[in-house]
């Protein structure tokens, strides 16, 4: 006969997995958006900025939104639910097409860097489904949830970019004024998707409950998995961010550079298929360890050559090694923290990430402008080795820990 403990986890477990279905879906649909912002915002800024150092300006926009849209998505899902916040990131990311469209027929830069700041908005609130789709589900279950939800993204990979293809010269001379359109409509099927998520609004014990914020971030655990997020997410887009341009620069085709961000985008979500089984079987430290390695591996391939398959194997990596040490380090916070406190640390948590990532980010152009492609990868390497030995120390100091607890007779604390 089964427990009360085990009967509730399984009810919890199905709603759980009904949730990751909805999720994974939005996912997908929503990871269309970063890959039209990703793969036109270089090109269509080097065409509508004043100066061509300004040209990434549009995608540090979109970063900027990231971090700006953390902390009030977790205070609008602490308030009001997650699906209240998820149906506001999908307006905002219909007004995001719209706007972008309008932008780039009526040759606005600003407008434009205003669509993508939209846009980033909307991916702040997308990044919040990977910890939704654990909520409720068991230990077990939740690396697995962030890891299937993460796969959604597989479709993104292919339908963003392909977007981007067939819709690109519709309206010529606007070169992707269409494609932002689509993108609206996309966005507006998301919308209707993330509305029937079963996330009831939080009990009112949860809105004031759990440890204050700075007890839970000061453990050694919380500030080794945000470390790893603001290395692995920053690496991973200050490369992206440059790519395209880059290619542009070395004389590839914007064809060859929609290919190579359409790799990046599937080799990104396609390993999330396994990479809660490799989370469960190794831990995540190990696997987030295996992530900034492949990082690192990817900035080594992309300072070998400059042709149209050096570009590609080097984003093809990357993308590997982003889903590795990203939904590793999303893995390690669940572990950091109490079923009320989740909203504000998850939160807190992808500020850390974004914000850093914005700070990056403004500057990738002016790197790609001023000292190349080759500097932009060997960035990459400083605070790869950082995040490494950060990890190294915490898993020693967590395997000396056991040890003593074990020799005093005593169980290690669950958090």
């Amino acid at each position: 006969m089964l427990d009360v403990t085990s009967t509730h986890e399984i009810s919890d477990d199905v709603r759980a997995r009904a949730n990751v279905v909805r999720l994974a879906a939005a996912q997908a649909l929503t990871g269309a958006n970063s890959a039209v912002i990703f793969a036109t915002g270089s090109i269509v800024g080097a065409t509508l900025a004043p100066d061509m150092s300004l040209a990434t300006v549009p995608l540090s926009m979109y970063v900027l939104g990231l971090a700006a849209g953390t902390l009030p998505t977790g205070a609008i899902s602490r308030r009001f639910g997650r699906r209240a916040a998820f149906v506001v990131g999908t307006g905002l990311g219909t007004l995001t097409g719209l706007l972008g469209s309008f932008a780039i027929l009526h040759g606005s830069f600003a407008l434009f860097c205003i669509a993508t700041f939209l846009g980033g908005l909307y991916g702040s609130v997308a990044q919040s489904y990977r910890f939704a789709a654990a909520d409720g589900a068991s230990a077990a279950y939740r690396p697995k949830a962030v890891s299937w939800v993460m796969a959604g993204g597989v479709f993104a990979g292919v339908l963003g970019p392909q977007l981007v293809q067939w819709t690109m010269d519709v309206w010529p001379p606007y070169l992707f004024a269409f494609s932002f359109l689509v993108q609206a409509a996309v966005a507006l099927i998301a919308m209707g998707i993330v509305a029937g998520v079963d996330m009831p609004k939080p009990a009112p014990a949860d809105l004031h409950g759990g440890r204050p914020l700075l007890t839970i971030v000061t453990q050694p655990r919380f500030v080794a998995a945000a470390l790893c997020g603001i290395i692995s997410y920053p690496m991973m887009n200050l490369v992206m961010t440059s790519a395209p341009l880059a290619m542009k620069m070395c004389g590839l085709s914007v064809s060859d550079s929609n290919f190579g961000i359409q790799w990046h985008i599937v080799a990104m979500y396609g390993p999330s298929f396994f990479t809660g089984s490799l989370i469960a079987r190794f831990g995540a430290q190990k696997v987030v360890a295996a992530g900034l390695l492949l990082e690192a591996g990817a900035a080594g391939i992309g300072l070998s050559g400059i042709t149209a398959m050096h570009f590609w194997a080097t984003l093809i990596v990357l993308g590997v090694g982003w889903n590795f040490s990203f939904i590793g380090a999303s893995a390690l916070v669940l572990e950091t923290h109490r079923p009320q406190e989740r909203n504000k640390v998850q939160a807190f948590n992808d500020f850390l990430v974004f914000g850093m990532m914005a700070i990056g980010s403004f500057s990738s152009g002016q790197l790609l402008a001023s000292y190349g492609w080759s500097a932009v990868n060997l960035v990459v390497f400083p605070p790869v080795i950082l995040g490494l030995v950060v990890l190294s120390l915490v898993s020693l100091a967590r395997r000396r820990k056991a040890r003593l607890d074990t020799a005093m007779g005593e169980f290690p604390d669950a958090i």
